[in-house]
């Protein structure tokens, strides 16, 4: 039986990416297979001895992200000194590749461990630098003129019920660096 009003039509579901859908299955073979290689060491080594490798571990990465960080900031500063930005040619490039196989070493794991140590050596830091650097502008150009603009130029406004209002900031003409702030306008409240 048809009442006349026409169904109801949903909009599609938007479809989730590949790194959306395969990232958490990677993630916890990653750990299971962490845990398994751990365990497999302590039978052939002894429990002691994983003990050992992973507060090594700790250590040597809490050392290397330090030591990252202070070049990271010396660079900052030099270059605040100069009245300049930081340039990437003084070897501050690899701060962050460095941070992130701090990083690595500190996680309990092995397999994680030797990635970390990985990305200590300068050519491998190198080569991830340039391919992700290839990779993110390649991204970049493949995206719609506009979006990164539109991103910045939209506000949301919480309303005191909770409700998420999205909106687009649009200047007037007339509102410019010259306006002192006693001729602004008040803010619109209830």
């Amino acid at each position: 039986m048809t009442t006349g009003t026409p169904t109801p039509t949903y909009p599609a579901r938007p479809r989730r990416s590949r790194l959306r859908t395969f990232l958490p299955l990677g993630v916890a073979a990653w750990l299971v297979l962490e845990i398994w290689l751990l365990t497999v060491v302590a039978g052939a080594a002894s429990g002691f001895a994983v003990f050992l490798l992973l507060v090594a571990g700790l250590v040597l990465g809490s050392v290397v992200i330090k030591r990252a960080g202070r070049r990271a900031f010396q660079n900052l500063n030099d270059a605040l000194q100069r009245g300049g930005a930081p340039s990437g040619s003084s070897g501050s490039s690899g701060n962050g590749l460095m941070m992130l196989g701090g990083l690595l070493l500190m996680i309990p794991g092995l397999i994680s461990d030797a990635v970390g140590l990985l990305l200590l050596v300068p050519p491998v830091q190198k080569a991830v630098g340039r391919r992700a650097e290839r990779t993110f502008d390649r991204k970049l150009r493949a995206a719609a003129p506009g979006t990164l603009g539109d991103a910045f130029q939209q506000a949301r406004i919480h309303h005191p019920d909770g409700k998420v209002v999205q909106g687009e900031v649009i200047r007037d003409a007339h509102d410019g660096p010259e306006d002192t702030p006693q001729d602004r306008r008040p803010p619109l409240t209830r």
